[in-house]
């Protein structure tokens, strides 16, 4: 993976951009909006935004206002500070995802040793004699085991990314790995496997390769299909991915949120909304709802990186100084 090195001071003040900046922070407003009213519709079956088409804006009032809302803030936002460098927007849009990133790995962490010793202790029978057998029965409810234990987990995980300042991509990997030879040395030696193993492996290996990408984009890590690109000069690299970050990152991005989390019954919400267990119920782990939102948070983590992504290329476009400098990248 690239590395930045050698990053020269960022400026906060700098060129005027307005329209541009506008454009990324109304761009932040509306992800923000379409999140609320995604939550308003599964929850309490509001209207979409899309209900204008067939039922008007007099009965979907309410999504408009909050799009019209959010849009407007982020736009104001972008105003306020009219002479802020597009690089230091970019760089303070990049600190609050990394935040981001950095608490949802401890929540995953800590997540995973809970819920799989609260699984190992509920499949060999334990539970029964440490709670008492009605409360044993509470554990074989995801509706009991996620506001209990996961729900206040997510909130400390949060907590905990406001303090340190590791992402944690390397201790992920080397948990994953940790976990795969678990499952080797209990089935080979010990003739010993449970499907909650299986679970913790596939769950922190989801959250590890949804999670790092938009920080693997920070770092110009993903894989470059290039005919044209690494030949050119900085200013017109600037240019050609303001262009892809538009039409190929951010639109890609919001079509994969917009379908995964169309409705109640959609493949991301209809899982969350009934915290969804898998197929082996009590003798695995209870984060199959957590997982398919994954999908949303690599969505969500991904749109506001390629905002960040794009004030940093439009920079680059107006030859504007400070621009960072990435092992393995040709500049």
């Amino acid at each position: 993976m690239a590395n930045t090195v050698g990053a020269a001071a960022i400026t906060y003040q700098g060129q005027p951009a307005p329209l541009w900046r506008a454009f990324g922070w109304g761009l932040l407003g509306a992800l923000v909006a379409f999140l609320i009213n995604n939550v308003l519709n599964v929850g309490w079956e509001a209207p979409r935004l899309v209900d204008i088409a067939t039922s008007g804006i007099a009965a979907a009032w309410q999504p408009l206002a909050i799009y019209l809302v959010c849009i407007g803030i982020g736009i104001a936002v972008a105003l306020s500070r009219p002479d802020m460098a597009l690089r230091a927007d970019a760089a303070r849009i990049h600190a609050f995802n990394v935040y981001l990133l950095r608490s949802l790995f401890w929540a995953v962490f800590l997540i995973g040793i809970v819920d799989s010793v609260i699984a190992v202790l509920r499949v060999e029978g334990f539970l029964p004699g440490l709670v008492g057998e009605e409360m044993a029965r509470e554990f074989t409810r995801s509706a009991f085991v996620a506001p209990m234990f996961h729900f206040p987990l997510i909130a400390l995980g949060f907590v905990i990314g406001a303090f340190t300042r590791s992402l944690g991509f390397t201790w992920l990997a080397l948990l994953i790995v940790a976990s795969e030879l678990l499952i080797v040395f209990t089935r080979f030696i010990f003739s010993y496997e449970q499907a909650l193993m299986g679970d913790l492996v596939r769950y922190w290996y989801a959250a590890l390769f949804l999670f790092a990408s938009a920080y693997t984009l920070y770092e110009e890590g993903h894989v470059r299909v290039d005919i044209y690109y690494a030949s050119r000069n900085s200013r017109m690299k600037g240019a050609l991915n303001t262009v892809g970050t538009i039409l190929l990152g951010i639109l890609t991005v919001w079509v994969i949120m917009a379908l995964a989390m169309n409705g109640k019954t959609s493949v991301v919400n209809s899982p969350v909304f009934n915290l969804e267990i898998t197929q082996t119920g009590g003798n695995g782990m209870f984060i199959k709802y957590q997982m398919a939102a994954f999908l949303a948070i690599f969505a969500v983590t991904m749109i506001i990186q390629f905002v960040s992504y794009l004030f940093e290329s439009v920079a680059d476009w107006r030859g504007e100084p400070g621009k960072r400098n990435i092992i393995g990248t040709s500049q």
